[in-house]
């Protein structure tokens, strides 16, 4: 098995606190009703929340793939971050195994937050990910995150 990791850092307008409690906490209520034509539903496999929680995202016909099912292997709600895998999916194909993800929220002197990413794919075999092949699901979930920011400045009172 082999790992591809890729970081990325975004600059946000909103506090660590409201992006987090939106795009972790409550993104399996979120994310649905802000992106209906995308997400059908996201269901709670097991667990409440916290880590060893695996949830499954059901995507509408508008999706290549299916669903996902993503498990929570860590949560820190004092320090906004998470670490969480997808575990099963058409998304993973027949090259990747899995791909662990870990999310930070910091703030920002402005009053907002950068969101720090890291990505490991891991991969079966010998098979190397290259950037431009996770492009396109670099793009989607990008599209999220400015879909629950455009939401959360046009609500402040949300998650405040």
């Amino acid at each position: 098995m082999g790992v591809t990791t890729f970081t990325q850092e975004i600059s946000c307008p909103i506090a660590p606190t409201r992006m987090f409690k939106a795009l972790i906490i409550e993104s399996n209520q979120l994310i649905p009703k802000l992106l209906p034509q995308f997400i059908a539903s996201v269901d709670v496999i097991q667990g409440n929340g916290g880590a060893g929680t695996i949830e499954q995202v059901n995507f509408t016909e508008a999706s290549p793939f299916k669903y996902v099912k993503h498990r929570i292997n860590e949560l820190d709600q004092d320090n906004f971050s998470c670490k969480y895998s997808l575990i099963e999916g058409d998304a993973l194909g027949d090259k990747l195994e899995s791909i662990d993800y870990e999310v930070k929220f910091e703030a920002a002197a402005d009053g907002g937050c950068i969101c720090k990413m890291t990505s490991k794919y891991n991969t079966l075999g010998d098979f190397e990910v290259k950037e431009e092949e996770i492009k396109e699901g670099k793009e989607k979930a990008m599209g999220i995150y400015k879909v629950v920011e455009s939401y959360l400045l046009q609500n402040p009172h949300v998650y405040a």
